[in-house]
């Protein structure tokens, strides 16, 4: 069996958890949230909108069937099995991390990964009694701290615990300069607030040529036929002036389709007003209700804020709603091309669910 040194959690309640290090043997500071699916951790931990905070998963064991390999040239291939080309999640906590992993597609382990994107987690913790301790607290923030004094030179200490819905962080998620992707008759701006690799895989299937933009562009010079409003991490009104650009769009007719950050984003831009959650939606397995119908479907999720429904301009609608506790899911305008959901359609849990909201929006153009 191989020797792991001991990791410390720290909680901002005062709470400590000691447990086994995986990954790299650095000090990590973030939110803590938690995540009920049982697979897609790769998917997950290198999902942008995970930037800044620690991930706990509850399935009790992951890691099983390891982790593929990863291209990180885009313009060649977008590796299935990630979102990204790295792990955005600044820690992650497990009950049982497999030693081993087995499937045809595995290059590594998750712990070898983990050190090889320098990215520490903790294992052997009691992690049901953590959820219950996220869901009673609300916010919590934690850090980790490996116990071994062999630290990298090149780690960032982390003195304090940090809350990345209270600053601007979408510089450190969004694609420096743009780019385009894809072939089709009908080009799509695609506003990269933190953007999956799924929504830009799901657009190419169905067609379209895309322009990713980093987040800070002045939209009313890009020559696109529509927009689509990325995912991302952080709270929409910490995102500079990007709602004021978003409601410059808003005055033409170009279609435009937002995607979780990205709904609340055009929210806002439309005047509505956004707030933190109680508890966050982080799991595969959200119900949502196709408003005046009885249509429902089963999404993916990961957001911590939500769209105040009362709040809507008289010109614009719910969508969707949350089956469990009735929260916006999506919105659209009564005469324009203009919507957008809070869960994810690209990453259709069933397989396709709501898979066909991009297709559709590929196809109207």
């Amino acid at each position: 069996m191989t020797f792991r040194p001991k990791c410390t959690l720290k909680l901002s309640n005062g709470m400590e958890f000691v447990g086994e290090l995986i990954g790299a043997p650095l000090e990590a500071a973030g939110e803590l949230v938690f995540t009920t699916g049982m697979v897609g951790y790769s998917e997950a931990l290198t999902d942008p909108s995970y930037f800044g905070q620690i991930l706990l998963f509850t399935y009790p064991l992951i890691g099983n069937y390891g982790i593929p390999p990863l291209h990180r040239d885009i313009s060649i291939e977008m590796s299935q099995g990630f979102e990204s080309d790295r792990v955005h999640a600044k820690a992650v906590i497990v009950g049982i991390d497999s030693a081993e992993a087995f499937h045809w597609s595995s290059r590594q382990t998750l712990d070898a990964w983990l050190k090889e994107q320098n990215v520490p987690g903790i294992a052997g913790i009691d992690t049901r009694h953590l959820v219950h301790v996220i869901r009673e607290e609300k916010m919590v923030f934690g850090r980790l701290i490996p116990d071994s004094k062999n630290t990298s030179e090149s780690a960032t200490t982390a003195s304090k615990f940090f809350d990345p819905s209270a600053q601007e962080i979408l510089h450190e998620v969004s694609c420096k300069k743009s780019f385009r992707l894809g072939k089709g008759k009908k080009r799509i701006g695609v506003v990269d607030t933190g953007v999956k690799w799924n929504i830009l895989r799901q657009l190419i299937h169905h067609g379209a040529e895309i322009e990713v933009l980093p987040w800070d562009s002045d939209l009313s010079k890009v020559d696109v036929s529509a927009w689509l409003l990325s995912n991302g991490p952080g709270d929409p009104q910490k995102t500079g002036d990007l709602k004021n650009r978003i409601a410059g769009l808003l005055k033409g007719d170009r279609p435009i389709l937002g995607i979780c950050l990205g709904h609340q984003l055009l929210a806002l831009a439309a005047g509505a007003t956004t707030s933190r959650m109680s508890y966050g939606h982080r799991s595969h397995n959200q119900p949502v209700q196709l408003v005046g119908t009885r249509k429902g479907f089963i999404t993916s999720q990961n957001h911590g804020f939500m769209v105040d429904e009362k709040s809507l301009p008289k010109d614009w609608e719910a969508w969707f709603v949350n089956a469990n506790d009735q929260t916006v899911e999506g919105i659209r305008h009564k005469s324009k091309p203009f919507k957008s959901v809070q869960f994810h359609p690209e990453a259709a849990s069933g397989p396709r669910d709501t898979g066909w909201i991009i297709e559709q929006f590929v196809k109207e153009l």
